[in-house]
């Protein structure tokens, strides 16, 4: 009602019940950097199963090629300007995706996906429920947007990957809690983190272009039992507009969920 121009998509889900809030949940967004969340479930398990390791050390460099047709892009718009200093250089497999994590560099992020392939994430992710979602390349390949090839989610797949995450099972126990302690560590708040106590963690990944912005989370209330928010907010241009109105939606989600979950 605050947003009319807004198409909004939350879902909640608490260990101790089933989806808690479910609204547009099975409704399709661009994903936006969201999509880096299976992208690093799918890192970890190749680390696991001895196909890689995160050490492995990747040339850092910026021209891909598109899915349409073969043809070389770069990475023109991004939230990391300081890993465009190490072009030449090399990275680690580990600091790449902490980057395309933590501050959703764009440039990380498809490194990563040459590394281990946008159909293998996208067969990892419908294994763990995200049943709807497509993950078909890296970001900024305009020939694949201008055809309407872009990466899409639901706020019900995200949810269940980060469930998944949560409960240990995305990968193995070890692997989450890695995955957990970086997306701990993210750097853009204003959304979900903006909307809870101070005392409330949140292991988030947050996403957004023009017109599109989301927030993804297991949130850690102090002394109870975490929980997955999943709000997705597509219409509203004013991204300090859309901020607000996540932040509004965690706060009340947060409210309703404290000590009322038995």
């Amino acid at each position: 009602a605050q947003a009319p121009e807004a198409t909004v998509a939350v879902v909640a889900l608490h260990p101790k019940a089933d989806a808690i809030v479910a609204i547009n949940a099975d409704r399709s967004f661009h994903a936006a950097s969201t999509m880096k969340v299976p992208v690093m479930i799918e890192v970890y398990r190749r680390a696991a199963r001895g196909d890689l390791a995160l050490d492995d050390m990747l040339p850092v460099k910026n021209s891909f090629r598109s899915i349409v047709d073969g043809s070389p892009y770069a990475i023109e718009d991004d939230s990391d300007d300081a890993i465009y200093a190490r072009i030449g250089e090399e990275m680690s497999l580990a600091e790449l995706m902490d980057r395309m994590i933590m501050v959703s560099s764009n440039l990380a992020t498809n490194l990563v996906i040459e590394a281990v392939s946008a159909d293998s994430v996208q067969e990892t992710a419908l294994r763990l429920g995200a049943t709807n979602i497509q993950v078909l390349r890296g970001v900024e390949d305009l020939k694949a947007y201008e055809q309407g090839l872009s990466n899409t989610t639901t706020a019900r797949d995200l949810a269940n990957l980060l469930a998944a995450i949560a409960r240990g099972e995305a990968v193995s126990a070890q692997a989450d809690s890695a995955m957990i302690a970086t997306l701990l560590r993210g750097r853009y708040n204003e959304m979900i983190p903006a909307g809870l106590p101070a005392d409330v963690r949140v292991a988030h990944k947050t996403g957004w272009i023009t017109r599109i912005h989301h927030d993804a989370a297991i949130v850690y209330p102090p002394d109870e039992e975490p929980y997955v928010l999943v709000i997705l907010i597509e219409g509203i241009e004013d991204q300090e507009v859309s901020a607000a109105l996540g932040a509004d939606i965690a706060r009340t989600v947060h409210a309703g969920l404290a000590g009322n979950t038995d």
